[in-house]
């Protein structure tokens, strides 16, 4: 890239205070082509306005990030993303990298760390941060779908249909957002709550917030 134009980024959270103070980190280095507040909005607006780097939150309405990325990644697998997220847990971490990010920064270190791991996707690195780096290499050798992480063993179709039901959308409501009928999301939600060892509704729920599925 011409070091005299600057790289275009896209912010997607759905805290418009956090995207605000995010935009003003940016800004000096980097030109903001856009702030979106959800996953759906994430994938619509990349693929419309085609920054060179996305900076995203996990949690977010509709879509989270990590399956917006996998969206992304489908139509073109050079797609950035730079995930900036609350969660410590290396499990997201894994998730995310697993997905194809390019980054993995959290809230509290943005101030210091989010604006190299900008640069670093924009060199085609990526930019882990340290105090999970360590965990990762140690947890280098799981396997998806291991006990430490039950989301990784869920397929796409599973986890977006958890999203939607977790936000407190109906069944019938759901499937007429995937074009599915009201059974076939009813199969899907009860093969889910039996795959994850869930008895009712409200645990699946918990789950889903626990796991960082929804905010």
């Amino acid at each position: 890239m011409n070091p005299a134009v600057r790289a275009r980024v896209l912010l997607a959270d759905d805290h418009r205070l956090v995207a605000e103070a995010l935009q003003s980190l940016l800004a000096e280095e980097f030109e903001l082509v856009g702030i979106v507040e959800d996953g759906l909005a994430m994938v619509k607006a990349a693929r419309e306005l085609r920054p060179d780097v996305i900076v995203a939150d996990i949690s977010m309405p509709s879509l989270n990030g990590i399956e917006a990325l996998e969206r992304l990644k489908v139509h073109d697998p050079r797609v950035r993303v730079v995930f900036l997220t609350m969660h410590r847990d290396a499990a997201y971490a894994r998730r995310a990298l697993a997905a194809g990010a390019s980054g993995f920064v959290l809230k509290h270190s943005a101030s210091a760390e989010l604006v190299l791991a900008v640069r670093a996707a924009l060199e085609g690195r990526t930019f882990i941060a340290p105090e999970l780096a360590a965990e990762l290499v140690l947890t280098a050798g799981e396997k998806a779908g291991a006990a430490g992480d039950p989301v990784a063993a869920l397929t796409p179709r599973q986890r977006e249909i958890l999203q939607l039901l977790a936000e407190g959308r109906s069944a019938k409501a759901v499937a007429a957002m995937l074009g599915l009928s009201a059974r076939t999301v009813e199969d899907h939600k009860y093969r889910l709550m039996e795959q994850l060892g869930i008895e009712n509704s409200a645990e699946l729920i918990r789950f889903a917030i626990r796991q960082g599925i929804v905010p």
